[in-house]
């Protein structure tokens, strides 16, 4: 990262047949106004998950794939990782509604790679016993045990003088 930084060189072309302080100072005071209305507009476009009139805005390719429902919040956590600009639309015209995942162009090959490790994760998921199941099955089991024990309510309240 540091070899990037001070590999990079600053080009500044003034015209004129004499250059003064006063000149060369206007010069890279306009550099940096151009360089400050790059970084607005480079922070002013919408990351990750957004509208799809604001990825279409983004003058990229736009791309899609369908997802169940119950995938979406497990995608949207792989898809921030990886950093990837994507809008959600809900088609409501087929009886359970199907789910569309839009994404540039671009990134397709990045969405590739998150959807193997969102799918790897998926199915080490099924794979492992649910916790909430098994724990059930341990109340029913402590359940029976606790109604098997003979209660015994005899108390001896024996007062002696």
């Amino acid at each position: 990262m540091q070899d990037e930084v001070n590999e990079k060189v600053i080009a500044l072309y003034i015209k004129g047949a004499k250059i003064t302080a006063e000149v060369l100072q206007r010069a890279v005071r306009r550099f940096l106004a151009e360089m400050e209305k790059d970084l607005r507009k480079q922070k002013q476009l919408p990351h990750g998950k957004q509208t799809l009139k604001q990825l279409m805005r983004q003058n990229a390719g736009v791309s899609n794939i369908e997802i169940t429902g119950d995938n979406i919040k497990a995608f949207e956590s792989t898809a921030k990782k990886y950093g990837i600009d994507y809008a959600l639309k809900k088609d409501v015209s087929e009886s359970p509604p199907r789910y569309l995942v839009f994404f540039k162009g671009r990134d397709s090959d990045v969405l590739m790679s998150a959807f193997k490790e969102f799918s790897a994760k998926k199915l080490t998921q099924e794979k492992k016993p649910s916790l909430t199941k098994a724990l059930a099955a341990f109340k029913t089991i402590s359940r029976q045990k606790n109604a098997e024990r003979a209660k015994v309510k005899n108390k001896d309240r024996r007062i002696e003088r």
